[in-house]
This record gives structure tokens, C-alpha cells and sequence, in this order.
């Protein structure tokens, strides 16, 4: 896997990368970290605690969510890109749909393009991922955030998505991007019911036929309670326990906002299918 200037090399431990959400509504964290420097001091302890990606975002991809102007979602990232890149030795992500922001995070210093609105048809993003390098996460969505979860409906969840794969590997390639930059994202949460979310955890396996990492976020989201109402702030549990069955499924990287945690029990998990294997 390469991003810019760096290169990951499989198999290996997987890949913790910590969510940095530099937003006023975020669904998890309440825009706890929308003023930059907390923001940054937030991102360097997801370092401390393991992290080996950091995933900046400054528009809320949560259901319902409104989206902002590209001004307005510099204003909130750029500062916090900037203060890291010369601060830290792990590659910034920038989680974005919007091509300007992308572009202005790679040249501030991030090295890799999460885009939850892969589903686009216009080239832009790919384009600049071509041009620039830079790793590139391909995230499957039904419609937009703001409509996802609008009764999202499949024949098979599995097979859409991986066709969505398929299509979405030929138009990279058809825009320049190589493969080695590319990540694939099942879109846990992202236009799907409850239902939908545990089949697809249930086969990431099936996706290793595209031979590119995965990459799992389950984190908080909601589905994690099992319709029981509760909060993001009681769905750790669930989440560790998704996080070590995609370890054991072969899933290279878990976007989580409680790094530390998660980092203890993808290891544990990768020390015992280790053990299996002597």
C-alpha cells in the first residue's frame, strides 16, 4: 500500500488510524475538538495511544447531516493539518467529498483521501489522486449523508457492494490511479439497516478477492446497540468485538475514535490467530 511518501507493507499487525472530527455536530464527540489546537492536542495523544493514521475531518458524514461550504470546512481542517504534518511521523488522512479540500490537505501534508462520497461519477477526486499519489480510501455509500439512511434497501447487500468495488476499481484505473493506492471501505453504517451492517461484517473475507487492504469503521455508530436506543458512549464493547472478528477476517485497518483500546484488543486477537497458526 503506498500513500505519498509512505509505504505499507502486508501482512503486518493491522493499521489503527484515530478519527479526528473537527466538527460542531458530530454524532460521538459533541465538537469537542472543533478549535484547532484542541483538535491537534487530541490528534497527538491518538499517536501516543497507537494510532498509525490520523483521519481528519472537518464535515460531519453522521445520518441526516447537513453539508457545509468548502470555505467553511478549510477553515476547520487546515489549521489542524498544518499543525500536525511537522509534528508527527504517521500519515494524515483527509476525510472529505470535496475535491478543493482534498487538494489542500495534500499540499498542507496529509497523504491519503478518505472519501465516503466514492459513489460520485464525475473524476475529480480520482483525478487528483492520480496526479498527487495519494493513498485513497473507495468507501461504498447509498445516495448522501444527509439521505442515506432514508430506507436504505438491497436485493443482496453483498453482492451490490461487490460490484460497487468492481466498478469503482475500473474508473480509478481508468483515471490513472494505481492500485497501491488504493483502499477498499465496505461503508459500515453508510446507507444500511442494521441487517445489512452484520452480513456484510459477517463476510469481509469475501472482499479479499480484490487484493487490497480493507478498511472497517464501526466505531459509536449506532447499529452497535442493536436497536436498544443507548448512546455512543456505550457501544466500546461492541465495537472491539466487531474490530477483532474483521482482524480475524483479514481486515488491515480499523478507523476508531478510542484508539487505545482498540489498538489492546486487535493485538490480542492478532497474538492468538498467531498462536493458531504454530
Amino acid at each position: 500500500m503506498r500513500a505519498g511518501k509512505y509505504e505499507m507493507r502486508f501482512p503486518r499487525p493491522a493499521l489503527v488510524m484515530g478519527i479526528v472530527n473537527v466538527t460542531p455536530d458530530s454524532f460521538s464527540d459533541s465538537g469537542q475538538y472543533l478549535e484547532p489546537n484542541a483538535a491537534i492536542r487530541h490528534a497527538l495523544e491518538l499517536v501516543q495511544q497507537g494510532a498509525e493514521i490520523l483521519d481528519v475531518g472537518g464535515e460531519s458524514s453522521r445520518p441526516g447531516a447537513v453539508p457545509v461550504s468548502e470555505p467553511e470546512e478549510l477553515d476547520r481542517v487546515m489549521p489542524v493539518i498544518e499543525g500536525l504534518a511537522a509534528r508527527i511521523e504517521v500519515p494524515i488522512s483527509i476525510d472529505t467529498m470535496k475535491v478543493g479540500v482534498a487538494r489542500a490537505a495534500l499540499k498542507a501534508g496529509a497523504s491519503i483521501i478518505n472519501d465516503v462520497g466514492a459513489n460520485r461519477e464525475e473524476p475529480g477526486m480520482w483525478e487528483l489522486a492520480a496526479e498527487s499519489g495519494a493513498g485513497y480510501v473507495c468507501m461504498h455509500m447509498k445516495g448522501t449523508p444527509r439521505t442515506m439512511q432514508v430506507n436504505p434497501a438491497y436485493t443482496d447487500v453483498l453482492a451490490e457492494v461487490g460490484e460497487f468495488f468492481d466498478l469503482k476499481l475500473a474508473s480509478l484505473a481508468a483515471c490513472g490511479v494505481e492500485r497501491d493506492q488504493i483502499i477498499l471501505d465496505p461503508g459500515i453504517g453508510f446507507g444500511k439497516k442494521i441487517e445489512h451492517n452484520i452480513a456484510l461484517l459477517g463476510a469481509l473475507r469475501s472482499f479479499e478477492r480484490f487484493e487490497r487492504p480493507l478498511l472497517v469503521g464501526v466505531s459509536r455508530k449506532s447499529f452497535l446497540s442493536l436497536g436498544s436506543g443507548q448512546g455512543p458512549e456505550t457501544r466500546l464493547p461492541a465495537a472491539l468485538a466487531c474490530a477483532c472478528l474483521a482482524v480475524e477476517a483479514g481486515v488491515k485497518m480499523i478507523r476508531a475514535h478510542d484508539v487505545a483500546e482498540t489498538v489492546q484488543a486487535i493485538r490480542m486477537a492478532e497474538a492468538i490467530l498467531a498462536s493458531e497458526k504454530q
